[in-house]
């Protein structure tokens, strides 16, 4: 199979190139670099030491003979992207080429208007590229369980039957999106929904959770594909953030009570929920959708279990109850159905204690890169404007 992966340099696209690869399928990389532009803008680095994409594709061909063809260019270029599709007549498009941080979405006006340009522009521009070239391609979109928020009802995967005055149909799930970012992700998945009905494109619309981990089988085979762990607070994840701050015994900063619940997966699920998607595509004219995550948690949960793996390492870790900077119910009903990807065969990596330690100890092997100055909330989302760059730490933090 041809499959093109979009913003294969960041870190679900990079991981979901080469275990692709690894499989035997055809793989092109189509990105712009944006993401390591970003780390500049902010002033942040990544915890783990980050290769030039090109050395990392050498390697890769090195380590195993397979070549990942490479595009350089922005999907919100029309003619770049669709030269790209016509050239390399992909039979999946896998979908990550979009700005992915909600708290990056709240620092601006500038900063909300690029990533809803940014993400909406380069949807659209690819479900029309599809459209005229390669029309029976299967778009595989990266979509967010945060399209849903937090409803006081069960949530489902991506449609609920309800019954009004008398009559009954099938709708799209009700979307309460919390950021700008989250919004323009649900418009992608209104945008995708019509292009399906009126064009007959296939598309499965995978609504991720909260990815965690550096390590696939791929990227364990050498230093030079090591993929991102990023700790700080615009796009760190929650997990990542506290395995980082425990390593240099910073206190884990929990927004609020803490008992915001999502939904959480490992990164060697996100690749294997891509390949599934791959090998059982959506039907013409069908847009389905998948809620992409494997447990639950709250981030006061996350924060004891890391709390322990640090105390078994010999670490103290304390815990910090921040303000809140978010517009969210620190305590809320959560319960996510996600049962499609494991009836098409999924078996998931769960949390478990040992998981948990190799991520504190990736942490530990790096700590020197750990700049405590990017840990604490400086975007506050009730505020129209926040400063988004900060000078970066002028030597490691002290250990």
């Amino acid at each position: 199979m041809k499959v093109a992966v979009l913003g294969g340099d960041g870190y679900c696209g990079w991981a979901t190139a080469l275990y692709l690869s690894r499989k035997g399928h055809s793989v092109a990389i189509i990105d712009n670099f944006a993401r390591r532009q970003w780390d500049h803008e902010l002033g942040v680095q990544t915890l783990t030491p980050i290769y030039p994409l090109s050395e990392r594709l050498r390697v890769w061909q090195d380590l195993t003979g397979e070549a990942i063809e490479l595009f350089v260019g922005d999907v919100t270029e029309y003619d770049f992207l669709s030269s790209v599709v016509q050239s390399f007549e992909p039979d999946a498009v896998v979908h990550f080429a979009e700005q992915r941080a909600a708290p990056y979405s709240m620092i601006d006006r500038k900063h909300a208007v690029f990533t809803q340009v940014n993400n909406v522009v380069g949807t659209l521009n690819l479900l029309f590229a599809l459209h005229e070239s390669q029309p029976d391609c299967h778009l595989i979109k990266l979509g967010t369980m945060g399209e849903y928020g937090t409803p006081n009802i069960d949530i489902e995967e991506g449609y609920i039957t309800i019954e009004h005055n008398g009559r009954r149909d099938t709708l799209p799930f009700p979307k309460q999106p919390g950021s700008f970012y989250h919004l323009s992700k649900v418009h992608d998945s209104h945008n995708i929904m019509f292009a399906c009905k009126v064009w007959g494109l296939r598309a499965t619309d995978l609504n991720q959770g909260v990815v965690y981990g550096t390590m696939t089988d791929e990227v364990a085979l050498d230093e030079a594909l090591i993929n991102r762990f990023d700790y700080d607070e615009v796009f760190g994840t929650v997990l990542n953030r506290f395995c980082a701050q425990a390593a240099i015994g910073h206190p884990l900063t929990v927004y609020g009570k803490g008992g915001q619940t999502r939904g959480f997966l490992d990164i060697r699920d996100t690749v294997r929920c891509i390949e599934i998607a791959c090998l059982n595509p959506a039907d013409r004219g069908e847009c389905r959708v998948f809620n992409q995550f494997t447990e639950q948690y709250s981030v006061l949960e996350l924060a004891r279990l890391v709390q322990a793996a640090g105390k078994k390492l010999g670490l103290s870790v304390e815990v910090d109850h921040l303000a809140d900077p978010r517009v969210e119910a620190e305590e809320h009903y959560y319960n996510a159905r996600h049962s499609k990807l494991i009836e098409l065969g999924l078996e998931p990596h769960l949390l478990s204690n040992s998981l948990l330690d190799s991520l504190m100890n990736v942490a530990l092997k790096y700590r020197d890169r750990i700049d405590a100055g990017v840990m604490l909330p400086r975007i506050n989302w009730r505020q129209p404007r926040n400063q988004s760059a900060r000078k970066p730490a002028q030597e490691p933090v002290s250990l």
